[in-house]
């Protein structure tokens, strides 16, 4: 489907082509329609073509080390994606698909040729779009290496969980200790007052199967909260093996820029002492 020039004229990425130069790319790109949840390209797919957005609404997401999907942005009218990809001629590093009916601008490498040809200037709006997304990408993947253990969890948890951590940390405390030991200590001591009147005298039978219950009921929900702090401690042992190992990529990497450092400094001594 052709483009007609005055759609070219909402869209911030030629906001400065006079009249001609918008006949001229819309005589080149292509208006697409895309159908609710279809896919507009996949992660590793070629990318021969970039899109911008006109109505309708699309997630670019990618999947993470964790095999989750991760939502990196949902672009609004006028918004460029899949074009860095197209720029370095590599396969697509996310997946873009439509949630809904879409309408999208086509554009490959040779029309943006023509297009900076034409107009010089409109190479800086290319560079805007792409540093707006570098910052955006960046600013996630900072919100990613600084996970909470913590805070993830109780994102996640419900209000089951919420009661078993809530008995499993009262019931091993000294405040449960010495209140539950009075309550025992008034209750022997008043039956062994009553003497023949009292309801439970000694040995004591139901206050034995009083205890006999309390414990059933708080063993299982003491195991449910140990169950869910060893979740934790798994989790946070992988965020911190997932940091342990960024930061030996990282000392890797600049060991080996000390090294080409030596090097260099190698070379201009040999060259001062040829001069001597």
């Amino acid at each position: 489907m052709s483009c007609n020039p005055e759609v070219l004229q909402d869209v911030s990425l030629f906001s400065l082509l006079d009249k001609e130069e918008l006949d001229v790319l819309a005589s080149q790109v292509e208006l697409c329609k895309f159908a609710p949840r279809q896919r507009i390209y996949k992660q590793g797919d070629p990318s021969n073509r970039a899109f911008i957005m006109l109505s309708g609404s699309v997630q670019v997401s990618t999947i993470d080390e964790d095999n989750q999907i991760v939502l990196l942005d949902e672009p609004i009218k006028g918004d460029v994606f899949g074009f860095a990809s197209m720029l370095a001629q590599t396969p697509h590093q996310t997946e873009a698909t439509a949630v809904q009916e879409s309408l999208c601008i086509e554009l490959d490498l040779n029309d943006i040729t023509v297009l900076i040809r034409s107009k010089p200037d409109a190479g800086l709006d290319l560079m805007k779009v792409m540093g707006r997304q570098f910052h955006a990408t960046e600013r996630l993947v900072r919100l990613r290496a600084a996970r909470n253990p913590n805070e993830l969890f109780e994102e996640s948890q419900t209000m089951g969980e919420r009661i078993a951590d809530v008995v499993a940390s009262f019931g091993g405390s000294w405040n449960f200790i010495i209140i539950f030991g009075l309550v025992l200590l008034a209750y022997t001591l008043i039956n062994v007052e009553l003497k023949g009147n009292a309801w439970d005298p000694y040995p004591f039978i139901l206050l034995n199967l009083f205890l006999s219950m309390i414990a059933a009921i708080q063993a299982p929900v003491i195991m449910m909260s140990q169950n869910r702090q060893d979740k934790k401690d798994r989790l946070r042992n992988e965020l911190d093996f997932d940091v342990n190992r960024r930061a030996h990529t990282e000392i890797q990497g600049l060991a080996r820029r000390i090294n080409l450092l030596y090097d260099k400094i190698e070379d201009v001594e040999e060259i001062l002492r040829g001069k001597k």
